[in-house]
C-alpha cells in the first residue's frame, strides 16, 4: 500500500477507535438510545449535505429504502445500541477489543449464508484462536450473573450484528448503489427507525438538565468524525486497497480506544483482558494471512 493509503488507514482506526471514547463521554449524561439517535441523525445530515453538494439526492424514485433500512438496522441501530449500553457496564477499551471480533463472526456468518466463503484450513484455525481469545476476555465471570458480563455479551452481540451487515451489504454493489449513497442511505434509514424507539424508551424531554458542552462536543465527534468522515475514508480505502488491506484497521482500533480510555477516562484493563486481546489479534493475523506468506524474492 502507498504511504497515502497507510495514512488513511491509520486515520480511520483513530476515528473508529475514538468512537468508543466519544460514546463513553456522552453516556455520562445521556441514555444509550438517545446517543444512538444523535450519532446517526447528525451523520445523516452531514452525508446528505455532501450528496446535495455533489448534485445527488436519496429522495427520488428508485431509492432502495427497504435495503437501506435493513442495513441500517444491522449495521447501525442494533450494534450501536448494544455497544453503547454495554459501555455503561464496561470500559470503552474492553468494548473495542470485543468489537474486534467482528471479522471472526463475519467468517462464521458467511460460511452459513454464502457459497463462496467456507471455513476451512487456516480460517478454521483463526476462528478457534479467536474464540479462545473471547473466552479469556470474558473469563469465569460468564458463569456468574452480573452487569459486567452482560455488558461484554452485548458488545459481542454487536459484533455479530456487524457480521450479518457485512454479508447483507454485499448486495449494494450488484444493485449499482454508490458507496457514499449506501452510507448516507443506511444512516438516514437508521435515523427514521431509531427516532420513535428513542422517544418511547428514553423520554429525552425528561432529562434533569440539558447536556453540557462536553457532551455536545462528544456527540459531534461521534457523528461527524467517527461516523460521517469515517465512512468516507472507509469506502475510499476499500476502493483503492481492497477489503483484505482494510481488515488491518481491525488490529488498530483497540489501540486508540484503550489509550484514550486510560489517558482521559482513567480506565484500567486487567492482564487477562490484554491476553484476550493478543489472542484475538493473532486470530485476525491468521485470517489476514499476510504474516504467513513468503516474501517475494528481490529481482
Amino acid at each position: 500500500m502507498s504511504t497515502r493509503v497507510w495514512i488513511s488507514l491509520l486515520s480511520l482506526s483513530v476515528l473508529w477507535g475514538g468512537s468508543f471514547f466519544f460514546a463513553k463521554v456522552a453516556l455520562a449524561e445521556l441514555p444509550p438510545l438517545t446517543v444512538v439517535f444523535c450519532r446517526v441523525a447528525f451523520a445523516a445530515l452531514a452525508l446528505n449535505l455532501v450528496l446535495a453538494v455533489s448534485g445527488r439526492s436519496l429522495f427520488g424514485a428508485g431509492t432502495p429504502w427497504r435495503s437501506f433500512a435493513a442495513m441500517g438496522l444491522l449495521n447501525n441501530l442494533v450494534p450501536f445500541g448494544l455497544i453503547f449500553w454495554g459501555q455503561t457496564q464496561i470500559a470503552s477499551g474492553l468494548a473495542s477489543i470485543l468489537n474486534a471480533t467482528t471479522p471472526l463472526f463475519t467468517l462464521l456468518v458467511a460460511h452459513f449464508l454464502t457459497k463462496d466463503e467456507q471455513i476451512a484450513g487456516l480460517k478454521l484455525g483463526a476462528l478457534l484462536v479467536g474464540l479462545c481469545g473471547v473466552a479469556v476476555l470474558v473469563g469465569p465471570s460468564l458463569l456468574v450473573s452480573g452487569q459486567s458480563t452482560v455488558g461484554q455479551l452485548a458488545c459481542l452481540g454487536a459484533a455479530l450484528s456487524y457480521a450479518f451487515a457485512g454479508v447483507y451489504g454485499r448486495q449494494f454493489k450488484s444493485m449499482g448503489v454508490a458507496p457514499l449513497d449506501a452510507a448516507a442511505g443506511q444512516v438516514t434509514a437508521s435515523t427514521m427507525l431509531i427516532l420513535p424507539i428513542m422517544l418511547i424508551f428514553d423520554h429525552p424531554w425528561t432529562l434533569a438538565a440539558s447536556p453540557s458542552g462536553i457532551t455536545w462536543a462528544a456527540l459531534a465527534g461521534l457523528a461527524l468524525l467517527s461516523t460521517a468522515l469515517a465512512y468516507v475514508l472507509y469506502f475510499r480505502i476499500l476502493a483503492v486497497a481492497g477489503p483484505t488491506n482494510l481488515l488491518l484497521v481491525t488490529f488498530l482500533i483497540p489501540v486508540t480506544a484503550i489509550l484514550l480510555g486510560a489517558l482521559v477516562l482513567d480506565e484500567r484493563l486487567q492482564p487477562r483482558q490484554f491476553a484476550g486481546m493478543l489472542l484475538i489479534g493473532l486470530a485476525l493475523a491468521l485470517l489476514d494471512g499476510r504474516m504467513l506468506r513468503n516474501p517475494r524474492p528481490a529481482k
